[in-house]
């Protein structure tokens, strides 16, 4: 199994091949991404002057959470006030303006690929800093809330930061029964001695967890909540907070992609054994005795 990008492929392809490849062509691309993203990539007003626009149904949830702060930061002399039409924001980069320094190049074409990724960074970063806070015995105690993140139709992300934690939870979606035994794997996988340090990570089928019960939701047979629980150690600024927001944000779409690939090669270990047990069928038909033969001249006999 492949580990899965945090980037969109074809977005840093495409890009590359303006920035680093030095093509200047038309192009009206549409790329659809995980959990319902859209972009769009096109140049409108100059083959140099590439526009790329990205829409999602929980934008606007996001901006409450603090993701326009992350896109003035990440993008600032790009963002578009205006976006395109019915879409959520743009970015507008001259090519003929972006350094020619290959470092800067590289550094551009990451920071826009990671585009989807650093917009749903913005409930994690507020809620880490929610918890340093809570630690500074010189600033007041933070008002925590649940932030909710309804990034697909029928599933979400809640993020809640702690005195002494941050807690993620996911609720998901399983269209068969034998799915949730894979949601069940990763309690199991934590308790292993070589993945101690690893995040505390609790399932549940149907009953909402406990941060959840003040919202009301509806108990259903086919969702189930994983809930990761995130201490200091495991978001200490720098590298490893942003591998952290990196790696939980896919979750989701690796756990499925587990469960695809999980059962591919069952199916694949399934149906080699059947045809190894038709093998010892076919041999061990017995041969009929009294079957007739044929003399090299075609005269038929029976054997006695």
């Amino acid at each position: 199994m492949i580990l899965l990008d945090y980037y969109n492929v074809i977005l840093k392809d495409a890009l590359e091949a303006r920035l680093k490849g030095g093509k200047r062509e038309a192009i009206d691309m549409t790329i659809v991404d995980f959990d319902g993203v859209k972009y769009q990539l096109e140049t409108p007003e100059s083959k140099s002057v590439l526009h790329i626009s990205l829409q999602w149904s929980c934008y606007p949830e996001l901006v409450s959470h603090g993701a326009d702060q992350v896109l003035q930061r990440e993008y600032g002399e790009y963002l578009q006030s205006t976006p395109r039409q019915n879409y959520d924001l743009t970015l507008v980069i001259d090519l003929d303006k972006v350094p020619p320094n290959e470092e800067a190049q590289d550094a551009l074409v990451r920071k826009v690929s990671l585009l989807k990724r650093n917009l749903l960074a913005a409930p994690f970063e507020r809620a880490f800093a929610e918890q340093e806070q809570y630690e500074d015995p010189e600033k007041p105690n933070p008002t925590s809330e649940l932030m909710a993140i309804h990034y697909r139709s029928e599933e979400a992300i809640y993020v809640k930061s702690n005195v002494d934690r941050v807690t993620v939870i996911f609720s998901t979606k399983f269209k068969d029964e034998t799915d949730k035994i894979f949601g069940r794997e990763f309690v199991d996988a934590r308790r292993r001695p070589a993945l101690q340090n690893a995040p505390q990570v609790l399932y549940s089928n149907r009953e909402p967890p406990m941060e959840l019960r003040h919202l009301g939701l509806q108990d259903s047979l086919d969702t189930s909540y994983v809930t990761f629980v995130l201490f200091p150690q495991h978001f200490v600024r720098g590298d490893v907070r942003e591998e952290t927001i990196s790696r939980i944000q896919i979750f989701r779409d690796y756990l499925h992609y587990h469960i695809k690939c999980s059962k591919a090669y069952m199916h694949t270990r399934m149906r080699a054994r059947v045809r190894d047990f038709l093998k010892v069928l076919n041999r061990a038909k017995p041969e009929n005795v009294n079957a007739e033969k044929k003399t090299a001249s075609g005269r038929t006999f029976r054997r006695s």
